[in-house]
């Protein structure tokens, strides 16, 4: 789809409108051709005497839509406030003219970023209660009221976590970049062990370098560890003694008095064994990811998920018997070959096992994943929005509450991924990389490190080398590296 600007450059925001809206890509453009031939959407803002406008002149399928939508000028102290205001009024007149163009009902409304509890939490944090927050979505933001209610709850967790935060603690994730096999919708950096299972040791030895190397700067800056995350790829990939060794680098290199919650992404249950459900315990992590997806056969092999649904009621038994109290497990609407009836079953399984927390994915067709290229495998949306609508009165209605969100380019039904909790079970982790509370310290290939300000406003990235191979060769950036988290804390 052609994007044509007039009187603003908000180019990033409103390509982000397109792909929420439209599902489409946009190239912007800069001569307003004549005629109406080509799909196109020109974004225009303008200002009055005492309101600013955003107009969106949409061309789709050869049928012309007009939107436009306005706020106050008054008020506009600061650029911040000024910059959003002018966003909004742009993305609101984009999200009226899809919704006239192609009769859809967003449940997000007009909201387009990967993380719409920021928004919430700004409200509550600048003295809205809850019922004005719920009722400024719904009547501002366009958000349907369920939608509404899970920003809300969601934010309040935040909130809750964020005051048990302190200044000097951070959070420590470490990437191991390789999986047995690659599934069929996975986007993440892993490599298969049947190609590169060689580099895995000198992988490891790099790694217990640079958690050397970090911790130590860590411990000089005065920074202590509030949440450690293993994450990947599936690191349970790894063998008990390679296991036993990298979480014994970490206890070795890191203030650990601090540490409040400790987890190890498990991933695929044909991973698990007792022996490494042993060592992950007993090397401290309390909270393990088992990750079936779906209870459904068939929908695992069309997916490439090589394991079975009793592979994982095995490996959810062992980590109980293992002494694991807090277990997480994962699902996807929309993947290809299930159905609503089959993504129903799936819960109702997984809500037997009862589980600390559970993860409510959406469908993303990523770059990256061997499915992006194939969209008729994407779910219908009507069947992904049962899906999510199933779940949503199925985990309240057992207990559990939403304690954080986000969603994703290319999603189906542009819904979201939703993490549940038993009560007092929220993952402090997750709460802290999508809410950038405090610093997310990165060691691995593929990590990024988010520093974040004592300011909580101030954020800058330092990202590791991509694969393995290149991190392996990659020591001289330990160094640059840290030399850049020295000069942000001091």
């Amino acid at each position: 789809m052609k994007l044509y600007l007039v009187g603003h450059d908000y180019r990033y925001a409103i390509e982000q409108a397109i792909v929420s809206f439209l599902n489409r890509k946009a190239v912007l453009c800069q001569d307003i051709p004549q005629d109406d031939a080509e799909d196109l959407l020109i974004s225009t803002l303008s200002y009055g005497d005492k309101y600013l406008t955003g107009t969106a002149e949409l061309v789709l399928n050869g049928r012309k839509y007009r939107k436009a939508a306005r706020a106050q000028i008054k008020g506009m102290d600061t650029d911040e406030e000024r910059i959003n205001r002018e966003q909004h009024v742009l993305k609101t007149s984009v999200f009226k003219a899809a919704k006239e163009a192609t009769g859809t009902e967003f449940p997000w409304g007009s909201l387009t970023g990967v993380r719409p509890t920021k928004l919430v939490l700004r409200m509550l944090e600048s003295g809205h209660t809850r019922d004005s927050a719920e009722k400024e979505l719904v009547s501002r933001y366009f958000l349907s009221p369920k939608r509404a209610k899970l920003a809300l709850e969601a934010a309040t967790h935040s909130l809750d976590v964020k005051r048990r935060l302190s200044e000097n603690e951070i959070s420590l994730y470490v990437g191991i970049p390789f999986c047995p096999s690659r599934c069929a919708y996975c986007s993440f950096v892993s490599s298969e062990t049947g190609k590169s299972g060689h580099l895995i040791e000198p992988y490891l030895e790099m790694l217990s370098e640079e958690i050397k190397q970090r911790g130590m700067l860590a411990k000089d800056l005065g920074l202590k560890v509030k949440s450690v995350y293993i994450g990947g790829g599936t690191p349970t990939t790894l063998s008990a003694a390679q296991l036993d060794r990298l979480m014994y680098s970490i206890a070795r290199a890191f203030d650990l008095d601090s540490l409040a919650e400790y987890t190890v992404e498990a991933g695929r249950p044909d991973t698990i064994t007792v022996e490494k459900l042993r060592v992950i315990r007993s090397n401290g992590a309390g909270r393990i990811s088992i990750n079936p997806q779906s209870m459904s056969g068939e929908v695992l092999r069309i997916n490439r998920r090589p394991h079975t649904p009793e592979d994982v009621l095995r490996a959810f038994e062992q980590a109980r018997e293992c002494g694991f109290e807090c277990i997480n497990m994962d699902t996807i609407a929309g993947l290809p070959g299930d159905s609503v009836e089959g993504f129903r079953t799936t819960l109702l399984r997984l809500g037997q096992l009862r589980p600390e927390n559970l993860t409510v994915h959406t469908l993303a067709l990523k770059r990256g994943s061997d499915l992006a290229a194939g969209s008729t495998l994407e779910k219908q949306d009507s069947d992904v929005m049962a899906m999510l609508d199933f779940a949503l009165e199925f985990l309240y209605n057992n207990g559990y509450r939403p304690y954080y969100l986000y969603r994703q380019k290319y999603m189906a039904a542009s819904l979201e991924n939703t993490g549940w909790t038993l009560p007092g079970r929220e993952s402090i982790y997750n709460i802290c990389i999508m809410e950038e509370f405090q610093t997310i310290l990165s060691v691995g290939a593929g990590g990024v490190t988010k520093l974040v300000g004592r300011d909580g406003k101030r954020i800058l990235r330092v990202a590791n080398n991509k694969f393995p191979a290149e991190y392996i060769r990659s020591g001289m950036k330990i160094d640059s590296d840290n030399r850049t988290i020295r000069s942000f804390y001091r």
